[in-house]
């Protein structure tokens, strides 16, 4: 399948990588955006890919995880979850841990 060969090439090509609806510059749902926030704050560097730019995209990214909703986070090519398993994981600090775990940088966030 050309759809699964696509999301494997960036998954495998891109540390941290976002399926959602709309573009980290502009989200076209709350879940996506709440998603784009989290990272944003985190500093993680990741691509977003908009899964309403294609049908082959948006159901070919549901069968791969076997995860029926939008967005999808993955870290070097392992599914995290959506919207709700993404806040909570924030929220309890484990987010943050696996992203260093994996390797992935954070921004140090200067006080203000």
């Amino acid at each position: 399948m050309a759809i699964e060969k696509f999301i494997d090439n960036e998954l495998k090509g891109n540390d941290v990588v976002l399926f959602m609806k709309g573009t980290p510059q502009f989200p076209m749902c709350g879940f996506s955006g709440q998603v784009v926030q989290i990272l944003d704050h985190l500093g993680v560097s990741y691509k977003g890919l908009n899964v309403l730019e294609s049908d082959d995209l948006r159901e070919g990214i549901k069968s791969y995880s076997n995860w029926p909703t939008i967005p999808q986070l993955y870290v070097k090519g392992e599914f995290v979850g959506g919207c709700d398993i993404i806040r909570e994981m924030f929220q309890a600090g484990e987010l943050q841990g696996l992203l260093k775990e994996k390797g992935v940088a954070l921004r140090e966030r200067a006080s203000t």
